[in-house]
C-alpha cells in the first residue's frame, strides 16, 4: 500500500459529540499547480500592506500572514484546518494517545471535574486519586466555571512540573490538596469484561497507535475466560475515530481475509484507494501482523457493534464494514456522518495544513459523509427513549459540511422544533439533584443498550426505538 491514512485532529460538535477527522501526513507537495490567480494575489499584497501601515495601532506580520491562511482554510470545511506551532503539536499528540499530564479520565458533574478513573500507574494513580472524586480547584483556579476543556489545558502541561489539585472526596465528607507532577501518559482506548455467562463486551474509545495491540490482548484474555464464548458487543458508542490502520485491523480480526474494508475517492490519484482485510493494509512493521494471535473462533462468533451520534469516522468504518458484509447487527442510534478524508502536509518544522482530498465509501459504495451508519436495529439511550438525542450534533449540522455527494439532500422542517422541546427538557432536568440525574457508565447492567444487545446475542426480545427513524442528509443553505 502507498501510503497510510491516518484519523486524528478534531472539531468541536456540540454537547453532546465529536468527531475526529481523517488525515495523512505528507511530506512531498504536488508536483503540477494550476496557474495562480495574479490579480487575486497582487490584492492580497495590497491589503497585507494597507493593514501593516494604515491600521490604528501595529500588527505582528507572522499573524497577519497565519490568520490569512487560517480564514481561507476554514472557509473551506469544517475539517480543513492551518495548524499553528501549538495546534500542530496538540494534533499530534492526538494520534499516539500520549500527552503530558496527572493520567485521569475525567467527565462533568455539577460544574466539577469528576474523576472517572485513574489510568493505571500514572501519576494520579499513585497519589491515591480514586474514581467519584470531584476536582475543585486546579492550583489557585476554582473549577466551578471552567468548561471541560479548559480544565483540562490546565492539568496538562510540561513534564516534571508539578500541579495542585483540590479534592472532595464524598464518600468521606472532606477536602484536601494533592501535588501532582505531571508525566507523559499513555491514554488506554480498549476496556472489556466478561458480561456474564459467555457473553464478552469490549468498548473502544479511540483508534489510536496502541489500540490493535491492546484490543489483541482484550480478545485473548476474554477467550483465556471464556473458551467458548457465546456472543461479543463490539462497542463503539462515542468513538469519535483515530487512526485508519487500527480502523481496518479491528474490522479485519472479524472479517474474512482480503474482502473490502473500506474505500476513499477523490481528485488526487493517491485519494483514490481501496482498503482490505489483508495485513498489509494495516501491519505497522513489515512481516508482523498484530492479529496472528487472536483466536480463530472471533471470525464466527455472534457480534453486535453498538453506536450512536458520537461514533463518528474510524468508528464508522468499523461499524459500516461489519454491516455490510453481515458479520455484525449493528444497533443504536444513527452514527455522525465524518465520512471525508484530510490530508495533513507540513508547511515547516512545527506547522502544517489540513486539507480534505477524499470520501470515505463503505465495501458496498455508500457514502458515510454527512449520513453515517444507519443502525440494523435502532435502540433508545434509556427505557423512556432518547430525549436529548436531537440536540447532538452530527456532519450534517456543521457549517460548510460536504455533502455525501449521492442523492438528493432533504430538509427536515421539525428539526429546529424538536430541538426547542429537548433543551427545555434538559433545561428541567438540569434543576434535579446531580444523584437523580447521572447518566449510567457503559458496560453496567443499568446500560441499557447493552442489555439490548445481549438480548439480541441471546436470541431474546429487544426493545426497539418507536421514535427513531433515519435521519436524511440536510440541504445545505447557500
Amino acid at each position: 500500500m502507498g501510503q497510510k491514512l491516518k484519523i486524528t485532529g478534531w472539531v468541536a460538535a456540540g454537547a453532546f459529540a465529536g468527531a475526529l477527522t481523517t488525515v495523512s501526513l505528507q511530506t512531498v507537495a504536488r508536483g503540477s499547480l494550476a496557474p495562480l490567480p495574479l490579480e487575486e494575489l497582487q490584492q492580497l499584497a495590497a491589503v497585507f500592506g494597507m493593514v501593516k501601515s494604515d491600521y490604528v495601532e501595529s500588527v505582528d506580520e507572522k499573524k497577519l500572514i497565519s490568520d490569512a491562511i487560517s480564514g481561507m482554510v476554514a472557509g473551506l470545511d469544517p475539517h480543513s484546518q492551518y495548524f499553528d506551532k501549538k495546534s500542530f503539536k496538540e494534533f499530534k499528540e492526538g494520534t499516539t494517545g500520549r500527552f503530558v499530564g496527572v493520567g485521569i479520565e475525567i467527565s462533568q458533574e455539577d460544574g466539577l471535574v469528576k474523576v472517572v478513573s485513574p489510568i493505571e500507574g500514572s501519576p494520579a494513580f499513585r497519589a491515591g486519586l480514586k474514581p467519584n472524586d470531584l476536582i475543585t480547584k486546579i492550583d489557585d483556579t476554582a473549577v466551578r466555571g471552567l468548561t471541560l476543556n479548559e480544565a483540562v489545558k490546565r492539568m496538562r502541561g510540561e513534564a516534571s512540573t508539578k500541579v495542585m489539585l483540590t479534592i472532595f472526596r464524598k464518600d468521606e465528607n472532606r477536602t484536601f490538596p494533592v501535588t501532582i507532577t505531571r508525566e507523559e501518559i499513555r491514554t488506554q482506548s480498549v476496556r472489556g469484561k466478561m458480561l456474564d455467562s459467555g457473553y464478552g463486551w469490549i468498548r473502544l474509545s479511540q483508534f489510536q497507535e496502541r489500540t490493535v495491540e491492546d484490543f489483541v490482548k482484550k480478545v485473548e484474555e476474554l477467550y483465556k475466560a471464556s473458551p467458548n464464548m457465546k456472543g461479543l458487543v463490539l462497542d463503539l458508542r462515542n468513538d469519535p475515530g483515530g487512526l485508519l490502520d487500527a480502523a481496518v485491523a479491528v474490522s479485519a480480526a472479524f472479517l474474512p481475509e482480503n474482502v473490502t474494508v473500506v474505500s476513499t475517492d477523490g481528485q488526487l490519484p493517491e485519494s483514490k484507494s481501496v482498503y482490505k482485510a489483508s495485513p498489509e493494509y494495516y501491519q505497522r512493521r513489515a512481516g508482523s501482523d498484530p492479529l496472528r494471535g487472536l483466536p480463530p473462533a472471533l471470525k464466527s462468533v455472534p457480534l453486535v457493534v453498538l453506536v450512536n451520534e458520537g461514533s463518528a469516522s474510524a468508528s464508522e468504518i468499523v461499524a459500516g464494514a461489519l454491516q455490510d458484509h453481515k458479520r455484525a447487527t449493528v444497533m443504536g442510534s444513527q452514527t455522525f456522518g465524518k465520512g471525508s478524508v484530510q490530508t495533513v502536509r507540513p508547511l515547516g518544522p512545527d506547522t502544517g495544513l489540513k486539507i480534505t482530498t477524499a470520501r470515505y465509501y463503505t465495501p458496498s459504495g455508500a457514502s458515510i459523509q454527512a449520513r453515517g451508519i444507519v443502525p440494523n436495529v435502532l435502540v433508545d439511550e434509556t427505557a423512556e427513549g432518547s430525549p436529548y438525542a436531537i440536540l447532538r450534533m452530527r456532519e450534517a449540522d456543521l457549517d460548510k459540511h460536504l455533502t455525501s455527494g449521492q442523492g438528493p439532500e432533504d430538509k427536515s422542517p421539525d428539526r429546529e422544533k424538536a430541538r426547542d422541546e429537548a433543551r427545555k427538557r434538559l433545561e428541567a432536568e438540569a434543576l434535579k439533584p446531580p444523584q437523580d440525574r447521572k447518566v449510567p457508565e457503559f458496560g453496567s447492567d443499568k446500560d441499557f443498550p447493552l442489555m439490548q444487545a445481549l438480548a439480541q446475542l441471546r436470541g431474546q426480545p429487544v426493545l426497539v426505538s418507536k421514535t427513531q427513524v433515519e435521519r436524511k442528509e440536510e440541504k445545505k443553505e447557500n
